[in-house]
């Protein structure tokens, strides 16, 4: 493919370029086919969407003003006329409907200092979103007018307009500080403007030509807000790094005499295949997420694969091209402090990385005792992780209004917020038997103690379907609210509804969707764990020949997964340097984070580890003990591997300031993997246990001989190059001949 895209330079440009623009523009004009709710969510609240979308009933838009004052009470007529006032203003909107005032619902708290106002907004989640301005600006003016009161609003569609305006904000935030700061990081790794431009640009295209890609195909796997940041999250840090492996394989190559078309055929034979192999156990891993079968991962999956693809076809066809065009010229706009440290790093191999390896290969045993310590002290707190789907609350960074109006509700009116909702579909919504029990049911759910009023019923008698909204107790993902909700489905429904024959009655909800939500996070957790488990084994072991790299590259993948594991759950969960983020400890670790971090760590470590070893036994191959191999193997690398695992880091630790919770964990859980795997891990746990495997690294069975010789050496002699100075370059590679022959 090198050699192709070297010979065919324009072709490969401009056919990359054509390529990017239509993937774009279809993608475009096709639009964004999002993911439904009956489609999002596994279980009882799969079903209870699947009603309301068959019935054409969209889920009602329910906004909740609360009235409250410290001094006055609701039997005050100061209190009831501060209420009328509100609903006088949102009436006057003519953006709400089912207005009720808490004087006739009784929507009034036990020691009668709180009210609540409920409505629903026109429109559907969208159209409500934006239609919600105007309530919310209603509320606002009375609040401003009442300055002794609490005039607060929270509910589905403020939260909704919330989180799309922030997503929009944190995304376009995400874009402007990950790009530029990927830039100042190759610049200073590369020393030359051009050749940092170059990785840059091309994760940007193959970024745009992806995100045309997922658009123009989610006509049939329909994608989602989260696919797009997990997109661009990926695509930037796989597409950078890939481009940096083969770019500094060039340039290290022509540095030690190669003349352009030799160094860019090296470069395409190691430093390509080192892409290829990674690129693909990426895409594998990702796969693994298919196995959940819940739209979200499917469609982040999906995203995810097509970018990385699109990074790796752009790395091995248009880099080559451009790198052939270029020549030498790559090297332009020097920056000249920058580019004599780049060489002196270059010449020294590394100074600080040799002075952490000397030890590690003189004591191998002792630094794997170590680091293997350190990997499962950070991964301890694993053991206390709690997986749950976050309420809006608990996504939410501490000191947000909304979060503020939802918590003063919840202590006011326990459950209120986010109650559960059961979701009845009947022959004759109206018949006897139906309402019979409906009623049972609201009065043994205020019976339960475990529920609390007001429970409203909302009966649409053309569709025969009604939706009783029955507030739990607890949080709403709690252990209290876990039994409510148990207690609701396990006994109160079946005995009261489910008696009533041909009538359904799933019960969803915000507590109902984490339960099932994680119950088939559970069920699937063990397939999607042994599909990239033994497929990424299988990729190594067909890769290098040898048994010894495939069980350490999964040994040590599951040693940094387990220690992002570890430190997600003492910071997110537990709060330890949670306010160093800018957020606090939520009491749980959001539910899909784990499974996803798993898939693409796997994934993404792989990198560094294809990038390493391939140096390893490239040297190996050439001649070199197994102990010098990887001594020459971890110095080689070291100066790209560092620059890339920064430029991995730096992006991720982005979406790590983001203010979105799930965002936040991603971000910061991805970076502390990264960070563990190309430190720890590559720099002292990866030389220490091949020093004490020793020839045992390249064992492989009599009976697998049949695998495929795929070679990591140099497909070309090498040129006779002119006297060097000793210490430079091409010294060092003349030494390494010389040992060889």
């Amino acid at each position: 493919m090198g050699a192709w895209s070297a010979r065919h330079r324009k072709a490969a440009v401009f056919g990359w370029l054509v390529f990017v623009v239509l993937a774009a523009f279809l993608g475009g004009a096709a639009g964004s086919h999002k993911i439904t709710d009956a489609e999002s969510m596994p279980g009882q609240v799969a079903q209870a969407a699947k009603i309301l979308d068959q019935a054409g009933i969209k889920s009602p838009q329910g906004e909740t003003v609360l009235v409250q004052s410290a001094a006055r009470t609701a039997d005050d007529p100061a209190f009831r006329a501060v209420v009328e006032q509100t609903v006088a203003a949102i009436n006057g909107t003519g953006r709400t409907t089912d207005l009720r005032s808490p004087y006739d619902s009784g929507a009034i708290s036990a020691d009668r200092h709180s009210a609540l106002i409920q409505f629903t907004v026109v429109g559907d989640a969208d159209q409500a979103a934006t239609a919600v301005t105007a309530p919310l600006n209603a509320v606002a003016g009375v609040q401003h007018a009442q300055p002794s009161f609490t005039v607060a609003e929270f509910g589905q569609a403020s939260a909704t307009r919330w989180s799309n305006d922030q997503f929009k904000n944190d995304f376009s935030a995400a874009e402007w500080t990950a790009v530029p700061l990927a830039l100042g990081i190759l610049l200073i790794a590369f020393g030359a403007l051009v050749a940092a431009v170059l990785p840059v640009g091309l994760a940007l295209t193959a970024f745009i030509a992806a995100g045309g890609l997922v658009g123009l195909s989610s006509g049939f796997l329909h994608t989602s807000d989260d696919a797009s940041s997990v997109m661009l999250l990926v695509g930037l840090a796989v597409g950078v790094d890939y481009c940096l492996f083969y770019l500094r394989r060039e340039r290290e190559e022509r540095a030690a005499g190669r003349s352009p078309e030799d160094a860019l055929r090296v470069a395409a034979a190691t430093s390509g295949r080192a892409v290829l192999v990674s690129g693909i156990t990426v895409v594998v891993a990702m796969a693994g997420m298919f196995f959940t079968g819940i739209a979200d991962f499917q469609a982040m999956s999906y995203a995810t694969i097509v970018v990385v693809i699109t990074a790796v076809l752009g790395s091995l066809t248009v880099l080559p091209a451009l790198l052939s065009m270029l020549g030498d010229r790559v090297e332009k706009g020097r920056v000249p402090f920058l580019h004599r440290l780049k060489a002196q790093d270059v010449s020294s191999g590394s100074r600080i990385w040799n002075a952490v390896l000397t030890p590690v290969l003189r004591y191998p045993l002792a630094a794997t005792v170590a680091a293997a310590g350190l990997l499962l002290a950070l991964a301890a707190p694993l053991v206390t992780m709690h997986t749950a789907n976050l309420t809006f609350e608990q996504s939410l960074p501490k000191g947000n209004a909304l979060v503020a109006t939802s918590e003063r509700i919840q202590a006011a009116f326990p459950g209120s917020p986010a109650p559960a909702e059961v979701v009845v579909k009947a022959g004759d919504i109206e018949a006897p038997a139906v309402q019979q029990a409906i009623a049972d049911l609201k009065s043994r759910a205020l019976a339960s103690g475990q529920m609390h009023g007001p429970i409203d019923v909302t009966t649409y008698r053309a569709q025969n379907v009604a939706t009783i909204a029955v507030p739990l107790d607890g949080s709403g993902n709690d252990a209290t609210s876990t039994a409510a909700l148990a207690t609701l489905r396990g006994t109160l429904v079946p005995d009261t509804l489910l008696k009533v024959p041909g009538t359904q009655a799933p019960v969803t909800g915000n507590t109902a969707a984490s339960y099932d939500f994680n119950r088939q996070m559970t069920r699937s957790m063990l397939p999607v764990f042994a599909f990239v488990v033994v497929f990424a084994f299988l990729l190594m072991l067909a890769s290098f020949r040898s048994l010894g790299i495939a069980v350490t590259a999964v040994l040590l993948n599951l040693l940094s997964v387990g220690a992002a594991y570890g430190v997600l759950t003492l910071v997110f969960q537990h709060g330890v340097g949670a306010s160093l983020l800018g957020t606090a400890g939520v009491g749980a670790v959001e539910s899909w984070v784990p499974l996803f971090l798993f898939v693409i760590l796997f994934g993404l470590s792989m990198d560094y580890h294809v990038f390493v070893v391939s140096r390893i036994k490239e040297a190996h191959d050439r001649g070199l003990a197994t102990r010098d191999a990887v001594a020459h193997g971890i110095r080689s690398t070291a100066g790209v591997v560092s620059s890339a695992a920064i430029i991995m880091v730096a992006v991720f630790a982005v979406f790590g300031t983001l203010s979105v919770q799930s965002m936040k964990q991603m971000g910061v859980g991805l970076a502390v993997a990264v960070l563990v795997d190309a430190t720890v891990i590559r720099g002292v746990l990866l030389p220490s246990v091949m020093s004490l495997l020793g020839e045992r690294n390249w064992y492989l069975p009599s009976w697998l001989s049949w695998l495929p010789n795929l070679s990591h050496g140099e497909p070309v002699p090498v040129p006779q190059a002119p006297a060097q100075q000793p210490g430079s370059p091409a010294d060092e590679g003349a030494r390494h001949r010389r040992v060889t022959a």
